[in-house]
Order: C-alpha cells, then sequence, then structure tokens
C-alpha cells in the first residue's frame, strides 16, 4: 500500500528558509514590513517546497481571518435556481468577488439570509461566529435593512452596502440605479419617442423606487407626460406579463417601455407578440441586467448592463482597505452602468429619429 506523501506546511518552509514561522506568515500575506532579501528567501523555499498557504497559515498573525462572506436573499436567489431562466446575479458576484479576492490572498463565502425572516439576526451571528469574516458584502434588499445594518455595525465588522446610496452605518456602494434609469430614458427620447412606459421592479428593493425616479427625472427634463406610463411588478416574468398588458393594451400605448429586469422585460417581449404588435418597429424595448437570455432573443434586447462583477470587486477591495487600517471614506461610491446596444430600439412609428 503506497504511503501517503506528507503534506508540505509553513513549519518545513521556515526550517527551510531559516526564519521564523511569523516570518513565512508575513510574507504569504504580503504583509509590508518585511525585508526583500527575506522575503526573496521565503519565496524561493515556497517554489522549493511546492508549499500551497491554507487559511490556517494565513491566520497565524490572529488578526484576520481571510474570508470575506458575501450575503444575498435567500428566497429570490432560490426562485432564480430552480426556475433556471438565466438569470446571472450571483454569477457575476462569484466573477468579481473571487478575483479580487484571490488577488489578496483571501477567499469569499457566500451564503444565502432571508431578510423577512424574525430569525435574521440569529441566522447571521451563527454565520458570523463560525467564520470569523474579515468583512461582510449585502446585497439587496439586505443593503437598506435596518435591523441587519444595526447588527453588524455594533459587531463592529467592515461591511459594504452594495445597491444602497444611503450614508451612516458600514459602506455604501451604487451601481446609479437612478443615474441608469434617466441614461435609458434619455436613449428612448434622443431616438424621437415621447410616450415611454416604465414597469417597476419589486417595492422590497429600495433601488426599484430610484429607478422610476430616473425615468421620471428624464421625463420631466425633456417635457414629458408620464402620467399612466408607469406599471408595477415585481421583478418576475408574471409580473412583468401583467405589467405589459396593462400598458399595451391600453387606449394610448407607449411606443417605448423599459422593463426593471429581464425577466419584465422578456414577458413584455412575449405579450406584444401574442398582441401582435411588431418589436422595434412598433414599440421599442430596453431591458436592466443583461443577463445572457437577453442575447438570444427575437429580436435581441438593448440592455443597461449592471456592473455586478465590477461592484463586487470594489466591495472587496473596500473591505480589504478597511480591514489593514486603511482610511476607507463612508461616502457613496458609484460603479456606473452602461447600455448594450442591441437590435429592440427603433424610432417611433412615424418618425424617422434623430
Amino acid at each position: 500500500m503506497a504511503r501517503r506523501r506528507q503534506a508540505v506546511t509553513i513549519k518545513h518552509v521556515a526550517a527551510d528558509a531559516g526564519v521564523s514561522l511569523q516570518t513565512v506568515s508575513r510574507v504569504i500575506n504580503n504583509e509590508a514590513n518585511v525585508r526583500p532579501e527575506m522575503r526573496e528567501r521565503v519565496q524561493d523555499s515556497i517554489r522549493k517546497l511546492g508549499y500551497v498557504p491554507s487559511l490556517a497559515a494565513q491566520r497565524m498573525s490572529g488578526s484576520r481571518s481571510y474570508l470575506i462572506l458575501a450575503i444575498n436573499d435567500r428566497d429570490r436567489t432560490i426562485e432564480d435556481w430552480r426556475a433556471r431562466q438565466g438569470t446571472d446575479w450571483v454569477d457575476q458576484m462569484l466573477l468579481g468577488g473571487m478575483l479580487k479576492c484571490a488577488e489578496h490572498g483571501y477567499r469569499m463565502i457566500f451564503e444565502l439570509v432571508d431578510t423577512h425572516s424574525d430569525h435574521v439576526e440569529r441566522e447571521l451571528l451563527g454565520a458570523i461566529a463560525a467564520l470569523q469574516p474579515d468583512g461582510i458584502i449585502l446585497t439587496p434588499p439586505h443593503s437598506d435593512n435596518a435591523q441587519i445594518v444595526a447588527l453588524l455595525h455594533h459587531q463592529r465588522i467592515p461591511f459594504v452596502r452594495i445597491g444602497s446610496i444611503q450614508n451612516g452605518a458600514g459602506i455604501p456602494v451604487s451601481m446609479d440605479d437612478e443615474g441608469s434609469a434617466s441614461q435609458a430614458t434619455q436613449y428612448l427620447i434622443d431616438r424621437g419617442h415621447r410616450r415611454i412606459g416604465f414597469i417597476s421592479g419589486s417595492r422590497d428593493y429600495a433601488l426599484s423606487g430610484w429607478r422610476v425616479n430616473g425615468w421620471k427625472a428624464a421625463m420631466a427634463a425633456a417635457g414629458l407626460d408620464y402620467e399612466g406610463l408607469l406599471a408595477e411588478g415585481d421583478f418576475s416574468y408574471a409580473s412583468g406579463e401583467a405589467a405589459a398588458r396593462q400598458l399595451l393594451e391600453a387606449p394610448m400605448r407607449p411606443t417605448a417601455i423599459i422593463a426593471s429586469n429581464d425577466q419584465m422585460a422578456l414577458a413584455t417581449l412575449e405579450v406584444a407578440r401574442l398582441l401582435q404588435i411588431a418589436v422595434p418597429d412598433e414599440l421599442s424595448l430596453i431591458s436592466f441586467d443583461n443577463t445572457p437570455l437577453v442575447h438570444f432573443t427575437q429580436p435581441p434586447l438593448t440592455a443597461v448592463d449592471q456592473p455586478i462583477a465590477a461592484t463586487t470587486s470594489k466591495a472587496v477591495e473596500l473591505i480589504i482597505a478597511a480591514q489593514k487600517g486603511d482610511q476607507v471614506t463612508p461616502e457613496l461610491t458609484v460603479v456606473s452602468a452602461t447600455i448594450t446596444e442591441r437590435e429592440s430600439v427603433a424610432p417611433p412609428p412615424g418618425n424617422s429619429g434623430a
């Protein structure tokens, strides 16, 4: 029976380099207070021995866990996973967060928490006790949950609130939902549209209201009336169907619609097909999110491309900086979205466009 190969440990590296365990730990953790020649000696031993740093070794200093905990909304995440409808919020979070963590020798752990649960404090405290994270990333609607924010503030753990524009406890990071909705509205106005409908998202998410505000602001700035052009959804496909029918079956239907997420945009596209309203010749359509599904619709959908990966990456940077004692401003950090142009927008009927 073959003998199991003995794992190389931090002790082997220290012995080979002729330095203390603390010195090896400081090199592994990329700390500044190590002389260049000492750092090079330790790195030579790491390469020679094939040592792979473990979290246990990284934690030797006792001040950091090298774990960042990202928390997402349980019910909606599980619903999206089970529906298998191509939403990739979690994928993009992992892309941005894990890559940035890897640059700094950290790991990102992903947890689902029900923000409406009576046991939310117990769930969070249990996760914190088990993982001892160096920082926590909150996503909507947790970002503006006063109970969660107060709990983390009391625990004195650095935390970032993605999708929040509120200053105060924690570090707010916004994807500029209001500005993105305004930008999408102006995009349609510039192409000649005057009756632009908007399908809002769930009231559980503060960002839903910010997007409505952005749409209204752009309409008002252009001197356009938005009365009767707002329909409420909840980010689900079914709610998008109902909202689209409300707008498209009205006596004065809009010539363009902005939907607050891709699922509701897909529902709007289907309702338009059933009502024999051609997209984009008779109806222009813009979505939020830019998930994989909208690339392959007929026509492919123009969409607000939310910078989820870049925002999560920025959140990791801010947490690591705070953990290291760097000065982190509590003021709002904004990671701006862009519009990805495809084939679902055209000038309105009877208008040749700008």
